[in-house]
């Protein structure tokens, strides 16, 4: 038994307890979540990348956010509905696949955060320096942005891991529904100070930068839009920043919520459930906030829905009627 439990090669994880009489109930809840989920963000991703007046940087920045909620799911919630039709002895993990997923977990997470930072720079170029935009979010300055956007949490997240799997373990219960850093070093029966410390210092690096990039780039947009009495143009720039904020408080406050409840096992439930809300809830919201939020998505779903309704009858009508953009 304890060559088994010392280092042992498989864990296991606890998943929800769910009672058995509702276990298909939130089977097909969570199954639908994750069908929804995946028809809004694939969509949204095909409709910027297939129409024209989307190529713009604010939108191939925003396909950054997307994929990472594409994969943050897709890792997740798959495994978490297999799972959750075995028992709690079936639910096994090797322990690499359990790394994997613990880093494409935080991947996700410090990516989605990275992405929106990245964003809110192309907002304040687009509106605090219109007359350079054009000469400032070139091509290459895209690809850097890019390439911040996923190198960073990268590095950090290889260095949070890395520091976790020099440990030895002594236990193979993972109290969480999938993976996680915090999972993985609750295995170990040695001293876990150093990722204490350095995962506290990741999640401030990560939440003051994130907040203050925000609150330095809104409060210029806020303080150009006062300066400016061009109603329209103020409108249309608080209407895309408060889309953005948005997005950003569900994120990180669905972020944050799973973060405190770590540190008091005796919300292990709660906990467990935030987990899984902060992969969900987020990633379904963004594109139906930035879809409502988007002129050009809106008329690209308006046109067409509305050709589609017409065909064949339109046919005939398009030939003597030019279409005219709404």
């Amino acid at each position: 038994m304890e060559n088994y439990t010392y280092n042992s090669p498989t864990l296991q994880l606890e998943g929800l307890k769910v009672e058995d009489d509702s276990v298909r109930l939130v089977f097909f809840l969570f199954l639908f979540s994750y069908i929804i989920f995946m028809v809004t963000n694939l969509g949204i991703l095909t409709i910027i990348c297939i129409e024209k007046s989307l190529h713009q940087p604010m939108y191939v920045l925003f396909c950054n956010l997307t994929i990472s909620d594409i994969i943050g799911s897709t890792h997740i919630l798959p495994r978490l509905l297999s799972d959750m039709l075995l028992p709690p002895s079936e639910r096994l993990i090797s322990y690499y696949e359990c790394v994997v997923q613990a880093f494409i977990t935080h991947m996700f997470g410090t990516t989605s955060h990275t992405v929106l930072m990245v964003m809110a720079f192309d907002r304040y170029v687009a509106i605090c320096q219109p007359l350079y935009y054009s000469t400032i979010m070139t091509g290459r300055m895209i690809v850097k942005l890019i390439v911040f956007s996923w190198g960073v949490p990268f590095v950090l997240v290889v260095i949070l891991l890395g520091l976790t799997v020099r440990l030895n373990r002594c236990r193979t219960l993972i109290t969480n529904p999938f993976c996680d850093n915090a999972s993985l070093f609750k295995l170990s029966c040695e001293s876990v100070v150093i990722n204490n410390i350095f995962g506290l210092t990741f999640t401030v690096l990560l939440f003051v930068s994130s907040i203050g990039c925000m609150v330095l780039t809104y409060g210029k947009i806020t303080a150009v839009c006062l300066a400016t009495k061009n109603k329209t143009l103020n409108s249309k720039a608080m209407k895309t920043c408060s889309t953005h904020l948005v997005v950003y408080l569900i994120m990180s406050l669905s972020g944050i919520t799973f973060i405190v409840l770590h540190r008091f096992p005796q919300y292990s439930d709660y906990r467990k459930l935030s987990a899984i809300l902060f992969v969900i809830v987020p990633g379904s919201l963004n594109p139906i906030i930035y879809g409502l939020q988007s002129k050009e998505i809106r008329n690209f779903l308006y046109k067409l829905f509305l050709s589609r309704k017409c065909l064949p009858s339109c046919e005939t009508k398009s030939l003597i009627k030019p279409w005219k953009d709404f």
